[in-house]
């Protein structure tokens, strides 16, 4: 199953505490490396935080960034502190009975003053269980992000693939054209030197010609490896490190093509087989 590590995911829910937003964003990387940024009152969930994000990512570089706006306090949850009340107004009396121009303490300024107005209690463990369902709802849909963006990965991949064994199937196909032509030019060049063409040299130096240039091991092998690749796109599994390992392969065998070209098709299809390696690899990089 094709990953891939490029994707951005967000979460955003109203619940009974206040206002929690999830954001979930990855980009690749050689593994799997975690960015929790949490608020400092649920600092606590990050062991659980990265437990979650490790059961379901193997590969990437993660910011998992939690906003957790409280809400605010209805009419119906509105609690006094009595007690402090009745001491703001013993001590106001006392001082409008020292200063007799001060202004009196009005009910707006007792609600105003810190404390008087009791903040409503978290609960926390309900809180934490709540943030921990809807960081699994980012999750999921990261994991979706990825696996669509995987999708399209793969199939420009197998593209490539294609057009790959497309030109190993031409290059095949005129190896004996090739061979015929250096054939041909080998026997011009030896009647301009002797009066009559040795046969027997001919061939040897046709065996020769025709070991030095030989790309049928090379062909095979990319077969092979071409097939791989296909293969690995179709594994249920992280596939990024296999591909990466077989883009190498590939290489490898157009660069020995390349090195063995005595004709400008060789050496064009050579070249095209690393354009499409190269395009192949950037996007291995991407893949989980």
């Amino acid at each position: 199953m094709a990953l891939s590590m490029t994707a951005f995911a967000r979460i955003d829910r109203t619940t009974d505490w206040g206002d929690i937003v999830w954001e979930l964003r990855t980009v690749n990387h050689r593994y799997l490396e975690l960015s929790p940024r949490l608020p400092e009152v649920l600092r606590v969930l990050e062991p659980k935080i990265r437990d979650a994000a490790n059961k379901v990512l193997t590969r990437g570089k993660v910011d998992l960034n939690l906003r957790f706006q409280p809400g605010a306090v209805s009419s119906e949850e509105v609690e006094l502190d009595l007690g402090l009340i009745k001491k703001l107004v013993v001590a106001a009396n006392q001082v409008t009975s020292i200063a007799k121009n001060s202004q009196p303490l009005n009910v707006s300024d007792l609600l105003h003053w810190p404390g008087v107005i009791k903040e409503s209690k978290l609960d926390n463990d309900a809180l934490q269980k709540k943030v921990l369902e809807i960081l699994s709802e980012a999750l999921a849909e990261l994991v979706q992000t990825r696996r669509r963006e995987g999708d399209k990965l793969k199939l420009m991949m197998l593209e490539r693939v294609q057009a790959m064994k497309k030109t190993a199937l031409g290059v095949a196909e005129i190896m004996p054209e090739i061979l015929q032509n250096f054939r041909q030019r080998l026997n011009e060049r030896l009647q301009e030197i002797i009066a009559e063409v040795d046969t027997d040299r001919v061939e040897q130096e046709l065996v020769i010609y025709a070991q030095k240039i030989d790309v049928a091991e090379e062909l095979d092998r990319l077969q092979v490896h071409l097939d791989e690749v296909a293969r690995v796109l179709e594994q249920e599994k992280p596939i990024g490190r296999r591909l990466d390992f077989l883009m190498q392969e590939l290489n490898r065998e157009a660069n020995t093509l390349g090195s063995k070209a005595t004709d400008i098709r060789l050496t064009n299809a050579a070249v095209d087989m690393k354009v499409l390696i190269e395009q192949m690899r950037e996007q291995v990089q991407n893949l989980e």
